[in-house]
This record gives C-alpha cells, sequence and structure tokens, in this order.
C-alpha cells in the first residue's frame, strides 16, 4: 500500500458522515428559525472533519500500544498495527490535526464572536479544547476513557448535545430548551454506532483488557441497551415535531425509522458478533440520514 493510501485509510472516511451529522441538523435547524450564516457550517463543518479524523488516528495509535488492535480484531485492519504507517509518523500526524483542529474552531469562534458575547465565546473555546482532548484520550493517555466504558457518555455528550446544540447556538446566538430532544436523537443514535462496534469486538476487547461497556455489561445486555437508545432516539424526535408542529411534512425523517428498525431486529437476532461490521455503516448514514431529513423537515 502506497503511503498516500495508508493514510487515506488511517482517517477512516467512512465515518465522517456521522460525525456531520450534528453539525448539518443543528445548522437545518438555526436555518428554519432564519438565522444561518454560511461561514459559522463551513467552518463548524470543517473544525468536526479535522476532530473526527484526529479522534481515528488516536484510537489507531492508542490501540496499537494497548495491544488491542491484533490479529484477532474484527474489522478495518489499522494503518499501525498492519506496519503501514510507523508510530512516529503517526504522531507526528496527531499533532498535524491538533492544530487544524484549533486553528479552525478558532476561525469559527472568530466568526461567532459578531453574535455572541466575550464569557459566550470563551465557554466555546473551552469546549472546543475538551473536544480537542476527548478526541485524543479516548484510546491513548494513562487512563483512556474508552478502556474503562465511557466512551458512550462522551459520543452522546459530544456527537449529540455539543454537536446540534453548539452548532445551533453558533448560527442563532441562543438556545432554546427543546432543541435537546432532536440533539439526543442524535448523540443516542451515534452512541449506537459506538455499542455496535463494542459489541463486534467484546471478545477481543476483553482478551486485551479494552473493558467498554459491552465488555462490562455482556452482550445480551448490550443488545437491550441498543433497544433502548435507538427506541429512545426515535421518540425523542417524534416528541421534539409534536411540541413544534406546523404541517406533516416536519415528519418526513420518519422514513430513516424502517432503516432503524431493519438494523435492530438484525442485531437482536444476532449470535455471531463477526457478523455485525456490515451494521455499522448502515445504521452510521441511517443517523446521517436521519439528521439530514429531519432538517429539512424543519424547513418545508
Amino acid at each position: 500500500m502506497s503511503k498516500t493510501k495508508a493514510w487515506i485509510h488511517a482517517f477512516r472516511l467512512r465515518t465522517l458522515p456521522l460525525a456531520l451529522s450534528s453539525i448539518l441538523l443543528g445548522s437545518l435547524i438555526a436555518a428554519s428559525h432564519d438565522k444561518f450564516n454560511i461561514y459559522i457550517f463551513v467552518l463548524a463543518i470543517t473544525t468536526t472533519l479535522f476532530l473526527q479524523i484526529l479522534s481515528n488516528l488516536a484510537n489507531d495509535l492508542g490501540d496499537s500500544i494497548s495491544g488491542a488492535d491484533n490479529e484477532n480484531r474484527i474489522g478495518p485492519e489499522r494503518a499501525v498495527q498492519s506496519g503501514d504507517i510507523s508510530k512516529k509518523e503517526m504522531k507526528h500526524m496527531l499533532f498535524v490535526f491538533i492544530a487544524l483542529s484549533f486553528i479552525s474552531g478558532s476561525f469559527l469562534i472568530y466568526e461567532a464572536a459578531k453574535i455572541i458575547n466575550l464569557q459566550e465565546a470563551l465557554v466555546i473555546f473551552a469546549i472546543g479544547i475538551l473536544a480537542i482532548l476527548a478526541a485524543i484520550n479516548y484510546t491513548m493517555g494513562k487512563n483512556p476513557y474508552g478502556y474503562m466504558g465511557f466512551g458512550d457518555l462522551f459520543v452522546f455528550l459530544f456527537f449529540g448535545l455539543v454537536g446540534v446544540m453548539g452548532s445551533y447556538f453558533l448560527h442563532t446566538g441562543f438556545l432554546h430548551w427543546d432543541i435537546l430532544l432532536p440533539a439526543s436523537s442524535v448523540g443516542l443514535l451515534s452512541a449506537g454506532v459506538l455499542n455496535l462496534n463494542n459489541m463486534r469486538d467484546i471478545e477481543n476487547d476483553a482478551q486485551t483488557g479494552k473493558r467498554t461497556l459491552v465488555v462490562k455489561i455482556g452482550s445480551k445486555a448490550a443488545k437491550n441497551y441498543h433497544l433502548i437508545i435507538l427506541s429512545l432516539a426515535m421518540l425523542f424526535a417524534i416528541s421534539y415535531t409534536t411540541l413544534n408542529y406546523s404541517n406533516i411534512y416536519q415528519f418526513i425523517y420518519i422514513l430513516s425509522f424502517p432503516l432503524i428498525l431493519r438494523h435492530l431486529s438484525i442485531v437482536l437476532k444476532n449470535s455471531e458478533p463477526r457478523l455485525l461490521d456490515p451494521e455499522l455503516k448502515k445504521l452510521a448514514l441511517s443517523c446521517f440520514f436521519f439528521s439530514l431529513s429531519f432538517g429539512i423537515g424543519t424547513l418545508l
């Protein structure tokens, strides 16, 4: 594999639509309230892409160092574990994306500062720093939170609440409490993707000391947890639309529900973890379709 292809592989581009779901939804809801800034949108998208790639690279390096990436791992082969990219090269690229995330995020806050005050800008800046740290420390550091079962919580917070509510706030300069509902929907769907990943890798994670939530509670409980969080995601979306109902087109996102329900059926019936791998992409795309259709529905 050429070095260029190795880096593209390490960036794990298939994870990017899921990362963009929250920004897309928050921005479209803001647009439905006649508040949309194209510069905010582009910078928020750019910053999120940099953060997601940073997280992917950190996971690649962290899992390689810990031994979680080995010949028994299911899913795409990682760049460091395969030898296509050295640990030193990966560390250098991590610093590149830390810098890119910081620079892009700073421009984002500068643009938003036109409608928010200094205190609010500082809070957003602090959240941005936390996002960078969260991207790195999922599998890296002395106490990576992904190895202690807290990955789902951080995904819910950053892929859901921070992504949707944060992007909405940057466009509008204010927040409505009910934005918490669709933000939670995206956060729960994103947590579902991580839970599915961890169900797939439960055997190898348990053997290598990666104590994910799935390893802690077991496969049967993880399936029930999966059912609960995806069901709540759909319920919260319906609740928001009901509270803000103006026309039937707002419910267009329900077209994504059959995809989610079919996915749930496959997961609940599964008895072979490795067969869950194709469902990762399907659920991630279902989340993106949900966010896009939900946002469009608010504009109709």
